[in-house]
């Protein structure tokens, strides 16, 4: 089979970086080429490597950056990966678009357009055939968003819950990891030995996300999810993965095993197309008491694409008319990069490529 052509945005960041390492030897796609600033132009990717815990081919290390040009690029890319800050990426994915590229971004500018989608293939694939009505789909191109790296790793578990107990209310305080900073990141006076609680935007990021991804999308409008969201944000000196504390109550009544067991159970349609970046299981309950761990469930998924790919919850316990848990996911790779590749793959499967 033929591989799609795939540019990737922001190849000298963090996000850009898992882009490359989630598309090398991608059984869909092939990277066409890496692009940046003007200022990173003619440099290899050995020469600006940040990420530390992948190794990359030799052929790989030596692909050379070039300076983005949105009418260029969607000439030479069917699709484009956009790993750039949410300032910058906001014009270049609306120009993409406009020149027939599908884009599938992890920044937030486009995130709240009425026509645009924030996808996580396991909660909300129906929301995919929004892209239809953007102005530029007849000419192949259209724009697709993952969610806040947050929101990622809260969405998938609360799915689930809310499919079948319909939420009332969710409380949300996150420990999130330096790498959702992107790089270099928090200064390190200011990281080690410290705990920082405001992450400007986060907050109110994760509270309007939820509710556009778990609500519907019928008649070309987005409607936003019943429940209410209080979302606490803080930023921790961990690298990578943001472990969240969830308080959560229930239209229906529900015990913490009939919490865990639909959990457990959830596969979604990515694991039912077998998509090539797909974890088994998206979501895997931990019994333990001191489980999730950044150090130690970080990479949970499985081998290969879907590593780091699952979210991680423990501690599922109930008080009162309320479950309380905690929760984990990879934030630059399920709530980044590897998210805007599964959405890609998922838009392969229904044809929109």
């Amino acid at each position: 089979m033929r591989k799609t052509q795939v540019a990737i945005l922001g190849a000298t960041g963090m996000i850009g970086q898992r882009f490359i390492e989630m598309l090398e030897d991608h059984p869909l796609f092939s990277i066409e080429g890496l692009y940046a600033s003007e200022r990173s132009e003619g440099k290899k990717l050995a020469d600006v490597l940040k990420v530390r815990d992948y190794e990359f081919k030799e052929e790989t290390l030596g692909l050379e950056i070039r300076n983005t040009n949105p009418k260029d690029i969607a000439k030479r890319a069917r699709v484009a990966f956009v790993g750039l800050p949410s300032d910058v990426a906001g014009p270049v994915e609306t120009e993409l678009a406009a020149n027939g590229a599908a884009v599938f971004s992890n920044a937030g500018a486009h995130r709240m357009d009425p026509e645009v989608p924030i996808l996580i293939p396991e909660v909300n694939p129906e929301h995919l055939m929004s892209v239809r009505g953007q102005s530029t789909f007849s000419n192949g191109g259209f724009i697709v968003t993952n969610a806040n790296c947050s929101t990622t790793g809260a969405a998938l578990p609360l799915h689930p819950i809310n499919e079948k107990f319909r939420l009332k209310e969710v409380f949300i305080s996150t420990y999130q990891a330096l790498s959702g900073a992107g790089y270099p990141g928090v200064p390190s006076l200011d990281a080690l030995g410290n705990v920082v609680p405001y992450i400007g935007g986060e907050e109110e990021k994760m509270e309007l996300e939820l509710g556009k991804i778990l609500g519907s999308y019928e008649n070309r409008t987005f409607t936003p999810a019943g429940f209410r969201t209080y979302a606490n944000c803080a930023r921790v000196p961990v690298i990578d993965g943001h472990l969240e504390s969830v308080i959560l109550r229930t239209e229906d009544e529900a015990s913490a095993e009939d919490i865990i067991r639909v959990m457990e159970d959830f596969r979604g349609e990515p694991q039912k197309r077998k998509l090539p970046s797909a974890p088994f299981q998206p979501i895997i309950v931990r019994r333990e008491n001191n489980r999730p761990q950044p150090a130690i469930d970080v990479f949970a998924g499985g081998a290969g694409r879907a590593k780091g790919m699952a979210a991680t919850v423990g501690r599922v316990r109930k008080k009162d008319d309320c479950i309380k848990m905690f929760l984990l996911s990879h934030n630059t790779l399920r709530g980044g990069a590897g998210g805007s590749v599964l959405n890609a793959e998922l838009a392969q499967s229904k044809g929109l490529l």
